[in-house]
């Protein structure tokens, strides 16, 4: 077990420290998806707000949702109230949200599509949400970190060429197999984008970033490597060149065996496991190299009582003797009761 340090004498904040290589007796923690439709509060901004992307877009009323769930439940992190599918929007392509179905872009269909990707971000599209960085980070505390984000280049691509979500992301894995040059030139647009996109975050206020590859556990372990792996470390390198000594959080949902993989070869340093990834795997390989984030089952949260007290109770039993960020293994459900939130923070507390 490593020595726990008291964060409060040394002035620095306490997932910042789990991200510095330091173990924290009582782990940081916050919520993937932590402001959102479970909270009453977000729900009558959102309705103010209009469309989704109209809530992003608009610095005043994405700092306030990002700020609720800070308020109310005293999480050592705020995550910005943004969107992975922004990238897109800034590269010129049209992404619409549509109530109850989930995101829609013009799909991208063949190589010839990509000729119409303008060639670096539009910065005016992604300026307000910049502006909702500089908000929120001046109206935190000294204790609590503000956390900047993206999707993966991998994740991004499979909304982009499909123009939707889908079961197990065929259209972009039929793309990356039938013209893995032209598929690769979408990833090398989308990966200078994110660096860009992250280095205007930090450099607006967030003190770390987190790289959301949700699809990633679709992926055999070759395509797994060429796809996931080597653009986050080409993002956590580029990122770093302007920002050096860059916090990042990598996030590849689905996978285990090739974690370990992803840990060294990225240079993130923390990793995000999923509900799925086995908690005494998680402790014996990758603790010792990065900071591990995880990883409460959300369907244990939204169970509650008992459940969701075993739960949390493995989670600290296990990870809790290394470097841990308490978090769930993915984004809180909207239909959570929020009691249910207040019962695993206090057990997680005790």
């Amino acid at each position: 077990m490593e020595e726990a340090y008291q964060t409060e004498s040394v002035g620095i904040k306490p997932l910042l420290r789990v991200l510095d290589g330091a173990r924290e007796a009582i782990p940081p923690v916050w919520m993937m998806r932590q402001a959102g439709r479970y909270l009453p509060e977000y729900r009558a901004v959102r309705e103010k707000a209009g469309g989704f992307l109209d809530l992003c877009f608009n610095p005043e009323l994405a700092a306030e949702v990002t700020l609720q769930p800070v308020r109310r439940f005293g999480f050592d992190a705020a995550i910005l109230f943004s969107d992975i599918l922004v990238i897109p929007l800034a590269l010129g392509r049209k992404v619409e949200f549509q109530v109850g179905e989930g995101p829609r872009l013009e799909p991208l269909a063949d190589t010839a599509a990509l000729d119409s990707l303008h060639e670096t971000i539009d910065t005016k599209v992604l300026a307000p949400v910049y502006e909702t960085v500089s908000r929120v980070k001046s109206a935190l505390d000294s204790k609590t970190t503000l956390i900047g984000f993206c999707g993966a280049p991998w994740t991004v691509a499979t909304y982009m060429v499909a123009g939707e979500a889908t079961p197990d992301q065929a259209p972009a894995r039929l793309f990356a197999y039938r013209d893995p040059a032209g598929f690769g030139r979408l990833i090398d647009r989308l990966v200078q984008g994110s660096i860009e996109y992250l280095v205007g975050q930090l450099k607006a206020g967030a003190e770390c970033v987190q790289i959301f590859d949700t699809w990633a556990g679709v992926l055999g372990p070759e395509q797994f490597e060429r796809w996931c792996i080597q653009p986050t470390q080409k993002i956590v390198e580029g990122v770093r060149r302007q920002v050096p000594g860059a916090k990042i959080i990598g996030f590849p949902r689905g996978v285990s065996a090739m974690a370990l993989a992803y840990a060294d070869m990225t240079g993130v340093n923390g990793i995000g496991i999923d509900w799925t990834f086995e908690r005494e795997i998680a402790r014996d390989t990758l603790q010792s190299r990065v900071a591990v984030q995880g990883n409460v089952d959300p369907l244990a949260l939204l169970a509650g009582g008992t459940a969701l007290e075993r739960e949390v109770d493995d989670v600290m039993a296990t990870l809790s003797g290394g470097r841990l960020i308490f978090n769930l293994g993915h984004g809180i459900l909207p239909n959570t009761p929020i009691a249910h939130v207040e019962q695993m923070l206090k057990r997680m507390r005790r």
